[in-house]
């Protein structure tokens, strides 16, 4: 599927903009909104728990360990921007197959 999502570049890995959607009936990336991946996490948002299940859901499609994906915006949001250290745009959207 080829989406329009606005993947940028840095220069430790790429910036990678979400849309959350938690307490979905499974863990997917369900197409884009407003220029970011929109993905389905079955874990409630409560506590911080969704922004968990989205960094090991991220980390488990990407194989790459937890630690290289930091929240950088929107902790308490829909909207979140997310970082990706040691991959590319590129390899991020070829990893979940944009």
């Amino acid at each position: 599927m080829t989406l329009p999502i606005t993947l940028r570049d840095t220069p430790d890995g790429c910036v990678l903009p979400v849309r959350v959607h938690p307490g979905a009936k499974r863990n997917a990336i369900t197409g884009a909104h407003d220029g970011a991946v929109k993905i389905s996490l079955t874990t409630p948002p409560t506590d911080g728990r969704a922004n968990e299940a989205l960094i090991a859901f991220l980390a488990e499609r990407l194989r790459v360990p937890r630690g290289r994906i930091a929240l950088l915006t929107g902790a308490t949001s829909r909207s979140k921007t997310l970082r990706v250290a040691g991959k590319s745009a590129a390899e991020v959207q070829a990893a979940l197959d944009l």
